[in-house]
């Protein structure tokens, strides 16, 4: 798959990550971070690719990128006759290179993720998992050592209170929609879903302003002056 690939919906099934990938997922989470592709992005007009700042990870050290393997949630109030088939099914095509991405409506009466989801997609090969909602068994997590992004913890189960009903389909996530295999990353600052049709512009672009940041960084702190260091590399 090029990276220049729009991937279709639904029937968009996703293969492993090449090693080419991981590199680049690696180059991302040790080079770049989320603000400077986010200026990548408005720098190509494509904007507002951000989720919602309520969307936390449950350590500061937490940062990831991967392509999106997408699970859509809704709130239910009755407890259907086989509630986790979905669920189980969705973990289960999890891909080496993938980022979970659940949407939920940002719901806070369903907890659609604790450890044992966590397991089971680190298992598979996911790099990480940003919920739009609650989540628990938070302390086994960090202790599992999977990276997760979510708005908020309750000690509940889904079953009765959430239903997965899709998966691999465009989903809504901290107000962003996401494709199945678009990129996400991850870090303190938020989280950006990147079209896959973009990230290789996106990340080329993110690249080279890093450049000139670093170069106005040591500018600054030999003492030139802002105005000066502005007008001469263009990057606040």
């Amino acid at each position: 798959m090029s990276l220049n690939t729009v991937l279709p919906a639904r029937r968009y099934k996703g293969r492993p990550a090449t090693s080419g990938e991981l590199e680049l997922f690696k180059h991302i989470e040790t080079n770049l971070y989320t603000a400077v592709l986010s200026d990548a992005l408005d720098e190509i007009g494509v904007r507002d690719r951000v989720m919602r700042e309520n969307l936390r990870p449950i350590a500061p050290e937490v940062t990831f990128a991967g392509w999106a393997r997408t699970v859509l949630c809704m709130d239910v109030h009755y407890i259907p006759e086989d509630p986790y088939a979905l669920e189980i099914e969705a973990v289960d095509s999890i891909l080496p290179g993938e980022v979970v991405v659940v949407g939920t409506g940002a719901s806070v009466r369903n907890a659609p993720w604790g450890e044992l989801l966590s397991t089971a997609a680190m298992a598979r090969g996911a790099r990480g998992a940003v919920i739009d909602g609650l989540i628990r068994d938070v302390k086994k997590i960090l202790q599992l050592g999977f990276p997760v992004f979510a708005s908020g913890m309750k000690p509940v189960d889904s079953r009765g209170r959430g239903l997965v009903v899709d998966y691999n389909i465009p989903v809504e996530c901290g107000a962003v929609t996401v494709t199945p295999g678009d990129l996400i990353v991850a870090d303190f600052d938020g989280v950006v879903a990147v079209p896959s049709g973009v990230v290789q512009e996106v990340v080329s672009l993110a690249t080279e302003k890093v450049s000139r940041e670093n170069s106005s960084r040591t500018e600054l702190m030999n003492g030139k002056f802002l105005r000066d260091v502005f007008d001469k590399f263009g990057v606040l």
